[in-house]
């Protein structure tokens, strides 16, 4: 949808994301073929389904981050935290390693060092350690952290979308080594021609 400017994604209670249920696990987890298929099809599908997003995605994390929410925060464009927030993917203690595609996805985004410390050690992290190896902006007190996300998405939502989805494109291509077609064919757009007489005219630009 074009009318879209920004995604924000936040947990539906306390938690950002507790993790996987370890309820189901024995349902699935010790058959090779549907073990492939939870994490190459249903895991990976909607990571990457967010990672395709050519929309900014902001994610608001208090509490809990823990395994599958470290992923989801790292598919996030800007990643915003209380300062309660705990991350970690302490699987190794259910005798398990994390999914290659998705241990390639938060190694990139934390760091290598701090996702072996999460993996290896099973570490977790609080807010203040994992905004210092730069996964996220320094945290908030969780009071303050609904008005930061609200003033970060305004902020985007103001500039050009054409602009923050090309960007995106751009920034995807140069992790998966593609090469972003017609890169400048938004010369003669309207947003660009927009953003540039408001900055001459030295008023605030309008992208509709």
């Amino acid at each position: 949808n074009p009318q879209v400017r920004c995604v924000v994604v936040q947990g539906a209670g306390e938690a950002f994301c507790a993790g996987g249920d370890i309820s189901e696990y024995p349902a699935f987890r010790f058959d090779p073929v549907q073990l492939e298929a939870f994490h190459e099809e249903e895991v990976w599908g909607g990571l990457q389904a967010m990672l395709a997003c050519d929309v900014p995605i902001v994610a608001s994390i208090a509490g809990t981050c823990m395994g599958a929410g470290v992923e989801i925060a790292s598919c996030c464009d800007v990643r915003l935290a209380a300062d309660n927030a705990k991350f970690g993917a302490p699987i190794a203690k259910l005798g398990f390693p994390m999914a290659p595609k998705e241990a390639q996805l938060v190694s990139a985004a934390l760091g290598m060092h701090t996702a072996r410390r999460m993996l290896l050690e099973a570490a977790v992290l609080n807010a203040h350690e994992v905004a210092a190896v730069g996964f996220m902006a320094p945290p908030v007190p969780a009071a303050q952290l609904p008005q930061l996300v609200q003033r970060t998405t305004q902020r985007i939502a103001s500039l050009a979308p054409q602009a923050a989805r090309l960007n995106k494109q751009t920034l995807r291509s140069l992790v998966c080594g593609e090469v972003v077609p017609s890169p400048y064919a938004y010369a003669a757009s309207a947003e660009h021609q927009e953003g540039i007489a408001a900055f001459l005219a030295k008023r605030v630009p309008n992208f509709g």
